[in-house]
């Protein structure tokens, strides 16, 4: 019998998924997808292999939970930059420099890794949704500065920030507040147009 490491085995279980999760996390900023395997798993937490099947019934699952987890948060910290902004067009600006702020997140990191990986309708219908919480954010603002569609608007916007994080994520030649810089600058001359 494995030993109990908390108060309760409630609070066990709930470490021992956190270990995984984060385990997860790491493997898939190290190494993306094809790094993200239960042997893995269980090295990285200590777990026995057959350990890890008792908290995840397959690599999507684990995906769908770090989605579940760290997205709301990703998605919180873009919120809070954009609350703290004033006026719509520096809310917009927030919006790109926040989430590019956060591409070197190993939360940000594991994001991008499983979106580029293939996953089942289940995974890949959350992380659509989590994405498309982040473009509903920035409809308002993009309202405000008078867009006939701002819903369209802001898929396209998104689009130049997913552009931006592919860039520096590749290590780009240029620095990535210079991408940030350009990113910010196309999109508000776009949103001003």
């Amino acid at each position: 019998m494995p030993r109990i490491r908390a108060a309760s085995v409630a609070e066990h279980r709930s470490m021992q998924r956190a270990a995984l999760l984060d385990a997860a996390r790491s493997l898939l900023s190290e190494g993306g997808t094809e790094a993200l395997t239960f042997p893995a798993l269980a090295e990285r937490t200590g777990l026995a292999r057959s350990s890890v099947y008792e908290y995840f019934r397959s690599r999507a699952a684990v995906v769908e939970e770090l989605c579940e987890v760290d997205f709301p948060l990703w998605a919180a910290e873009v919120e809070a930059g954009m609350a703290a902004a004033e006026g719509a067009e520096a809310k917009v600006e927030a919006y790109v420099r926040r989430q590019l702020a956060l591409v070197g997140d190993r939360r940000h990191r594991a994001v991008v890794a499983i979106s580029a990986s293939e996953l089942d309708a289940g995974a890949r219908e959350k992380i659509r949704a989590a994405h498309g919480g982040l473009v509903a954010m920035i409809g308002a603002a993009l309202a405000e500065l008078g867009h006939a569609e701002p819903r369209l608007a802001a898929m396209l916007l998104q689009g130049v920030v997913d552009a931006a994080v592919r860039r520096i994520e590749l290590g780009a030649a240029e620095d990535p507040s210079a991408i940030t810089d350009a990113a910010v600058g196309m999109v508000l001359r776009g949103v001003r147009g």
